[in-house]
């Protein structure tokens, strides 16, 4: 049961990522070629905002979407140097310590994420696009999310660890 949850959130982490993901980075670029030609072509602003688009909604949008499976993935940086260094049971405790500290710094900032994001929504905090404007609290509301998803690796990770050393210490 936990395995298939387990394997249930890679996809769903996997598809926010590759198709979230990869629809920001088509966008991003779609607008960048738009705003190109249209400047520099026609002499003229096609999209109004383009950049801001990209700043405020897609770029943070592709990113949060991806830091899961990076996480995942172990292609996001973790605090693994002592791992290569100690071996044996001592070994994986320190780095199941690591990996509780990285815990640590994930659930706070999936909470401050979180606060900022709903304290988005309650004030309508919005970004500026061109002469209008768009809610900011949908892009906010991604890192809470990515980093609780980061969070929910990270514990596995950590519980692998101690596991592991508690199975050797005994």
């Amino acid at each position: 049961m936990l395995r298939r949850s387990y394997d249930a959130l890679g996809k769903f982490e996997w598809g926010l990522a590759a198709i979230g993901g990869g629809v920001c980075l088509l966008g991003i670029l779609g607008l960048t070629v738009l705003t190109v030609f249209g400047r520099y072509v026609l002499h003229t602003d096609l999209i109004p905002g383009a950049f801001n688009m990209i700043e405020s909604v897609l770029f943070p949008i592709m990113v949060f979407w991806g830091l899961p499976l990076a996480h995942r993935e172990a292609t996001f940086p973790r605090l693994e140097i002592l791992d290569g260094v100690m071996k044996g049971s001592v070994g994986k405790l320190v780095a199941g310590l690591v990996l509780l500290i990285e815990v640590c710094v994930y659930a706070i900032v999936a909470y401050y994420c979180a606060r900022y994001a709903l304290k988005s929504f309650e004030t309508a905090r919005a970004v500026q696009i061109g002469t209008g404007t768009w809610p900011a609290w949908p892009v906010a509301a991604m890192a809470p999310i990515a980093f609780a998803l980061m969070l929910v690796e990270a514990v596995r990770l950590c519980l692998r660890d101690f596991r592991a050393a508690l199975a050797r210490g005994a």
